[in-house]
């Protein structure tokens, strides 16, 4: 019985109903100990019945640092269906559990779609429910798996149930959705504590609690036996946690000695075997019959598998804070001893770290060799924490320093800045050896980078790669250095270059055709020559025979090639590792590789599918928590929907792009000059020229006039200006266009807008023939937006110019090709100049087989239209089967078709 509850048990029904629906649901409890978040969890269980599939698991703080236990807790049930996953999955859970041998060298955002995936797969024959208790003690690595299957299911019939404690611990779930308890209403706390209290109560008795409970549930449970054995009339003075773990520490205080002690093992033990209890407190001379007293006391319950479970998880606290600390560690030691002796070594090894007072040369061994599983496993936050507890016990300075540099790493790859930092600041001050201390300017260079401490990382690396270390290292760390210049400037982008080229590096070493590339590429738009080059396509194919680790090497490749306008490479080498990085289950790589695959279509007037390419990219950053490329993606959606004309979309997108616009140093967001341009296009597209000028002229003379997303904006900061008649703004601008272009190599494209801005800030005499040769160029590049911006312009040209005929053939080509593109304020605009030239065109409706589907429907039914099944596109988008499913269930009938056969017809046509 649930008292003064109905709108949190209004919300759990709702959830239990999609799922019998068919919809899966993600809710968050939160709330101070005690008030009622475990009772809903039990309330959700009981609710769902024998209709659902029930999982359940709690977080307890004593296994935080044991990579995926709660995750293995909860899934253990499910462990059969593993073979019925995609291969990277299934190896990566595999691993996970110790199931196989792991190499650490997965995505560790592998691990939360392989849960997707098994809760899809349970999910087949009835809903799911999974409840998760305290999950603010949940480990690291279950967390970011769980977290990341919450915000990525859709329509598998899963119901998921965290409930977090306020104050302690940390679960952050960001973007899901939370229900946050309050205390009951002084009514139903009245009832609450009628409904558990002896009609003998006394009304002072019943009053004080009242007071002091707060609207507690637990504390109304619970201070009525406190207060009557033992009153203190200071009490209430004590913080409500507080007062609740006295009255359970109250409650063991009353149990003989051995059965404290058995409670005692119980609290510190973290996976509820009985056995494994049973055994330690055997060795701190207690044994199964003092179970009992427990048991009568309401405090540890059996089940019938041979597991325990306390009466409460704030109880665990309880009796942990309660108890004398030389029990306490003789607790862990008598666990540690048990586990080991069952071959759990790492469990063990932890157990005994918490009852160490002391260096333990052996036992920092131990735990290295557990943080060494643990990263092979891709539990990198539990690797942490082991190497760490390991650098504490070892008594030698060459282990402390490994310890050190091997757990600041591992704090890296498990996105811990600010624990890796740490580290490697403690290791910095040991080491001596050049390599290391390269390893940990490089650690602290990258948390610095997360933070927006672009400056400081710029000069740990070039201090890194100063060091003496080998050629092929120093080229890592400059190769890191330049995507970190390339915020900060000219200046710093150039000097990395210099360094650079001033390596020696060895023939065949994987890191050669990278330097060589960014140099040949990079360089002369800088103004550093560097010796010709290979294509990217031929680096790429360079390193991977060096063996490279692709695709995580070659992403940056894509981003370099759109510096000097290689925008066709960059597409073909993007959609290569995109496919490459879906294979391996490369995760946590896709929105880069997405956002420049969208960059590249949308230079290519293939406007929709760079729609489609942000659109997944937007999502996958979101659910991987990837700020940077959450900012930039935005940006760039703000500028395709300025495309489109959808106003509302562009002020959306673009503050979101720049919701963290100051970080730490003061600096932009990332999107920030993706952001510029999207507001500039908007403007134009508008007809509102003089905020273009206004925004444009300081954006190409900045500090990051350099960027793609700026220096490509000068055609539109030319053409604004000529229109406010100061064609003298966009002069030094455009001089800088023109000198980009010749630097670049001058490809057609770049000169086909060269030609655009010198017809439009030229002598009218030499303005159409401008034109006409831009044209001539653009016809050739595979640039349809481009040319029909340059039609548009030449048609109002010979418009003003009175060639009414000539004028209204370009002005309806420019218009074909926008209302193609769904370029609706171009289009308007080429309509209306149509009308002024004497000729009228119908507002055209929305073109192609697909239109009208979302773009994840899109992308769903251009797969399926190739054949895949859902199983295979499931793989693909890092979807669940049945959620794939009901995406083409929903395009159906917007297609007005039936059937997969039909859809393959119905895009091929």
């Amino acid at each position: 019985m649930l008292y003064g509850r109905s709108g949190e048990q209004a919300a759990v029904e709702e959830l239990l109903t999609g799922a019998r629906e068919g919809r899966s649901g993600v809710l968050v409890l939160r709330g101070e100990p005690g008030i009622g978040k475990s009772a809903l969890l039990q309330y959700a269980a009981e609710r769902a019945g024998s209709g659902f599939g029930v999982l359940r698991a709690t977080g307890v703080e004593s296994e935080a640092d044991l990579p995926f236990a709660g995750l293995h807790l909860l899934l253990g049930p499910a462990l059969p269906l593993l073979p019925g996953l995609p291969v990277p999955q299934r190896r990566a859970l595999e691993a996970a559990f110790g199931l196989a041998e792991g190499t650490g060298a997965g995505d560790r955002l592998l691990g939360g779609l392989a849960t997707l995936g098994l809760l899809a797969e349970l999910a087949q024959q009835r809903p799911l429910l999974c409840l998760v208790d305290d999950a603010q003690w949940l480990d690291r690595s279950s967390t970011d798996a769980l977290l990341l299957a919450a915000r990525r299911l859709g329509s598998e019939g899963v119901v998921l149930l965290f409930a977090a404690r306020d104050g302690e611990g940390s679960f952050a779930a960001p973007g899901l959705p939370e229900l946050r308890l309050a205390p009951l209403a002084p009514s139903a706390a009245a009832k609450l504590l009628a409904a558990r209290t002896d009609e003998a109560a006394g009304v002072g008795l019943r009053y004080r609690v009242l007071a002091e409970a707060q609207g507690n549930p637990l504390a109304l449970t619970e201070l009525p036996l406190a207060l009557a054995a033992a009153p203190s009339p200071g009490a209430g003075e004590l913080a409500l946690t507080s007062r609740l773990r006295q009255a359970f520490h109250g409650q063991v205080a009353r149990l003989p000695g051995p059965s404290r002690t058995l409670l005692l093992v119980a609290a510190a033990e973290e996976s509820g075997e009985l056995a494994t209890v049973l055994r330690a407190a055997e060795m701190l001379g207690a044994g199964p019959a003092d179970l009992l007293p427990a048991e009568r006391a309401g405090l540890l319950s059996r089940t019938q598998d041979g597991r325990y479970a306390l009466r409460h998880p704030l109880l665990r606290a309880a009796i942990l804070d309660g108890a004398p600390l030389d029990q306490k560690l003789g607790g862990h030691r008598a666990l540690g001893a048990v586990l080991q002796a069952d071959g759990e070594l790492d469990r063990g090894s932890w157990h005994l770290a918490q009852a160490a007072t002391g260096p333990d040369a052996e036992l920092a061994e131990a735990l290295e060799g557990a943080a060494r599983r643990a990263a092979a496993r891709g539990g990198h936050a539990g690797a942490a924490a082991a190497y760490e507890r390991a650098a504490q016990l070892a008594d030698d300075r060459g282990t402390i320093v490994r310890c050190l540099l091997m757990g600041a790493e591992s704090a890296l790859d498990a996105a811990e800045a600010e624990r890796a930092r740490s580290l490697a600041l403690r290791g910095a001050a040991l080491a001596e050896d050049a390599l290391t201390l390269a390893v940990l300017d490089w650690v602290r260079a990258t948390t610095e980078f997360w933070r927006g401490g672009y400056q400081e990382a710029h000069r740990l690396l070039l201090r890194a790669a100063d060091r003496e270390i080998p050629a092929p290292l120093a080229a890592r760390a400059l190769l890191q250095d330049f995507h970190i210049a390339w915020y900060l400037g000219e200046r710093q982008v150039g000097e990395v270059l210099d360094l650079m080229a001033a390596l020696d590096l060895p023939d065949g070493d994987a890191t050669a055709p990278l330097v060589g590339y960014l140099r040949s590429a990079v360089g002369p738009v800088f103004g550093h020559p560097a010796p010709p080059g290979s294509t990217l396509a031929e680096a790429a194919a360079r390193a991977r025979a060096a063996d490279a680790d692709s695709p995580r090497d070659l992403v940056q490749l894509c981003g370099a090639a759109l510096v000097p306008g290689q925008d066709a490479q960059t597409l073909a080498l993007a959609a290569e590792l995109i496919d490459e990085a879906r294979t391996v289950g490369a995760m946590g790589l896709l929105p880069t590789l997405l956002f420049f695959r969208a960059e590249a279509e949308l230079f290519h007037g293939r406007h929709r599918d760079a729609e489609l390419a942000v659109a997944e990219g937007l999502a996958l950053a979101r659910d991987t928590a990837q700020l940077q490329w959450v900012s930039q993606l935005c940006a760039l959606d703000a500028y395709l929907a300025a495309l489109r004309g959808a106003d509302e979309l562009v002020g959306q997108r673009v503050g979101e792009a720049l919701a963290d616009q100051v970080s730490t140093w003061g600096g932009p967001a990332a999107g920030a000059s993706w952001s510029q341009w999207a507001l500039a296009v908007h403007d134009l597209g508008q007809g509102r020229v003089a905020e273009v000028v206004e925004r444009l002229e300081p954006h190409t003379a900045g500090a990051h006039r350099h960027h793609v997303s700026a220096i490509r904006t000068v055609p539109d900061l030319v053409e604004a200006a000529v229109r406010l008649g100061r064609p003298e703004r966009a002069a030094v601008a455009f001089e800088r266009f023109e000198d980009w272009s010749v630097r670049s190599g001058s490809p057609d494209w770049t000169r086909a807008l060269v030609l655009r801005c010198q017809a439009l800030l030229g002598p009218a005499e030499l303005a159409e023939s401008g034109y006409l040769a831009a044209l001539d160029l653009h016809e050739g590049t595979g640039r349809p937006f481009e040319l029909a911006r340059t039609s548009l312009l030449f048609g109002e040209w010979l418009r003003r110019d009175r060639r009414k005929t000539e004028a209204r053939a370009r002005l309806r080509a420019a218009l074909e090709i926008f209302e193609r593109l769904g370029a609706l304020p171009w289009a308007e605009r080429a309509r209306s100049e149509l009308g002024a030239a004497g000729d009228t065109a119908p507002v055209a409706a929305l073109s192609g087989p697909l239109a009208g589907l979302t773009p994840q429907e899109e992308q769903i039914a251009r797969l399926a239209a190739k054949g895949l099944s859902n199983r295979e596109i499931a793989a693909q988008l890092f979807l669940s089967p049945r959620t794939v499913g009901h995406h083409l269930y929903k395009a159906y009938p917007k297609l007005g078709i039936a059937s997969r056969g039909q859809l393959a017809d119905l895009i091929a046509a």
